[in-house]
């Protein structure tokens, strides 16, 4: 048996591609080709724009996918959520849809945008938040290059941002956020039922997950002699009570603990002089509670 999965092809793929492989799943693809082998048999994997994916997963002709919570909104997909995943092309951060204008145009509020042009790529949610709103404007699909349509061809776009660097580079103003998106592992329905592609997914949305808590955590391992074994705990950031372990030596002890790697640099010393020694650093594929 295997497990139909939709990959997102694109800004996200090298991300996704990358996130998997610290899960413990190798998928390699060759130029022009939709269909990436993967190292797990059980997975037979297709790549789509991230945008396709709900519609293909809801009819099933995927089991699952990866794919944004705004491709999932915009195609109105009855599907099955597993998991929130915090990734994305370029940071951590989530994937804003927001109304932006031109910095010297007197919009300012979405009743300002009544009888006005709006260009976008996602427009049946833009249409949504209009109605919201009680505004009556024309909303055009986008092709791309949105941000360069204002003011000659539209009065307003709603478009995509991470940082909203894009949008200040063009001289656009953000008026209002329509709606925050973060990756998502969703399921048809009726392949959530099955049992045996329940347990796959469940185990594969396992370790992704294990594999984006482990971002930005480092493991320090140490020895400590019992003498500074308090003064030493005291100071240690862990997310989890350390782990002790004895020596052959009865007066020293190895502590092992889980940090933010941002820490570490401060840390380390503060280990060293309150009697730490033997400090290691050490990376992290994935890390489960």
């Amino acid at each position: 048996m295997k497990l139909k999965l939709g990959l997102p092809k694109g800004s996200l793929q090298e991300a996704t591609f990358g996130l998997f492989r610290k899960a413990g799943f190798e998928f390699r693809s060759v130029a022009r080709s939709y269909h990436p082998t993967c190292d797990d048999p059980e997975i037979e994997a297709t790549l789509l724009r991230a945008q396709e994916i709900p519609r293909y997963v809801e009819a099933g002709v995927l089991d699952a996918g990866i794919t944004g919570y705004d491709n999932i909104m915009e195609c109105e997909s009855d599907v099955h959520e597993i998991a929130e995943l915090h990734y994305s092309k370029a940071t951590a951060l989530p994937y804003r849809w927001v109304l932006a204008v031109p910095n010297d145009s007197s919009i300012s509020s979405p009743k300002d945008l009544h009888g006005k042009r709006i260009a976008t790529e996602l427009v049946n949610v833009t249409k949504r938040y209009l109605a919201q709103h009680g505004v009556s404007a024309e909303v055009e699909f986008s092709w791309g290059a949105t941000e360069v349509k204002v003011p000659n061809l539209v009065d307003a776009i709603v478009e995509g941002t991470e940082t909203g660097s894009t949008l200040k580079a063009h001289g656009l103003k953000i008026v209002d956020t329509i709606l925050v998106s973060t990756t998502r592992f969703i399921a048809n329905k009726s392949a959530w039922q099955d049992e045996w592609k329940q347990q796959k997914m469940e185990n594969i949305s396992m370790l992704i997950e294990a594999a984006l808590t482990a971002d930005g955590l480092v493991g320090l391992k140490m020895n400590v002699a019992q003498a500074d074994l308090k003064s030493v705990i005291n100071i240690l950031p862990a997310l989890k009570n350390p782990t002790l372990s004895p020596l052959s030596d009865g007066d020293w002890v190895a502590v092992e603990i889980i940090v933010e790697e941002k820490a570490v640099r401060d840390l380390i010393p503060k280990l060293r002089r309150a009697g730490a020694t033997g400090i290691v650093e050490y990376p992290l594929n994935k890390v489960i509670f």
